[in-house]
């Protein structure tokens, strides 16, 4: 029962990745193929003039072979194809990670393969957002169960209104803030970037200079991310602790902490492990606005520059990765749920 439940995850998850694919293909084919076109009229018109420097050639064998040369590269980048083909054929490269090369965009070696460019990216966003989502976890968890224990407290109604508080600043304006306070005013990190210029030559001395670079970014997401973490573990864990088996479980004459981590957080536990699930999904694709203030050079601020540059097959590509990795993890999170919590039937039925 439960196989076939998994292969019907996986196969509705690869059906909708394919029609999303599709959609973004379809969004994209007409600005692809404008600057592909582009490219072509420029490599013609160089090739004109290569020709016309032949003193051999007449006006009619240049225009014939420029001809016959334009038509090559309209074959081969299949402009002469219908619409519904081409954005098939963009499809099916997309969907088996085939992207091509960038237009403009280059990976740190000076290579045009977007492959290789969002290979770089992606450790860089990885790093900073797992960072700062593990301590999030660890600072969040920890509060919101010392919260749930002390309900109704001063502690508890002053960690309530700052988590309003914290809600209600827009990650970039803080991120603003922290590096006008820390880098400018009081000198303590760096701006922006991940490493010094030039960056250290010794192991230990380019680990260490990471770490600098990488700490008020991380310190900006925790700041932000741990009161929202806190307020939702501290409801869910009060929730279960009014319910009968808690009851039962203090009249049996349990300890509070072996009722506080021995059963109520793991009955508790799905929903803070899938609000933890999704933020580390959502990391994968980087923040726009907070990498690009921090220019630090993940997913976000590829994308970012992607755009801006009109760089379609990093954008299509970036947007491919993206999507897969937020959809597998999706599909895990769905299979590991019935795990977490034994009241959950993988049939939908009780």
């Amino acid at each position: 029962m439960y196989a076939k439940y998994v292969g019907k995850r996986i196969l509705y998850a690869v059906i909708m990745y394919a029609v999303i694919i599709f959609i973004f293909s379809a969004l994209f084919n007409t600005v692809a193929e404008t600057v592909m076109r582009t490219q072509i009229q420029e490599t013609m018109r160089a090739y004109r003039q290569g020709l016309s420097a032949d003193r051999r050639l007449s006006g009619e064998q240049v225009s014939a072979m420029a001809a016959a040369r334009q038509e090559e590269l309209y074959d081969q980048y299949r402009l002469n194809e219908p619409v519904v083909t081409r954005i098939l054929s963009r499809t099916f490269d997309t969907l088996f990670f085939r992207f091509g090369d960038s237009t403009i965009v280059r990976s740190s070696a000076g290579e045009s393969d977007v492959w290789t460019i969002i290979s770089e990216a992606i450790p860089r966003t990885l790093l900073i957002f797992l960072t700062a989502i593990a301590i999030d976890i660890v600072l969040g968890v920890a509060l919101g169960l010392y919260k749930a224990r002390k309900a109704g407290s001063v502690m508890d109604r002053a960690t309530d209104i700052g988590t309003m508080v914290v809600f209600g600043l827009p990650a970039w304006w803080v991120g603003m803030m922290a590096i006008m306070v820390f880098a400018f005013i009081w000198p303590v990190f760096p701006s922006s970037g991940m490493h010094s210029a030039p960056p250290p030559t010794s192991s230990l001395g380019y680990f260490l200079d990471l770490l600098w670079h990488l700490t008020l970014p991380v310190l900006t997401l925790v700041v932000l991310g741990f009161w929202g973490r806190a307020y939702l573990t501290r409801n869910v864990v009060l929730t279960t602790l009014q319910e009968d088996f808690i009851m039962s479980a203090r009249a049996r004459g349990l300890t509070e902490r072996k009722i506080l981590f021995g059963h109520t957080l793991r009955s508790a536990a799905p929903p803070i492990v899938t609000m933890t699930l999704l933020a580390l999904l959502g990391s994968v694709a980087g923040s726009i606005l907070f990498e690009g203030i921090f220019s630090w050079p993940g997913m976000g601020n590829l994308y970012w520059v992607a755009v801006g540059l009109n760089d379609i097959p990093v954008l299509m590509g970036n947007l491919a990765v993206t999507t897969m990795l937020y959809m597998a993890g999706l599909v895990i999170l769905d299979l590991i749920y019935g795990f977490l919590d034994p009241r959950i039937k993988v049939s939908g039925k009780a």
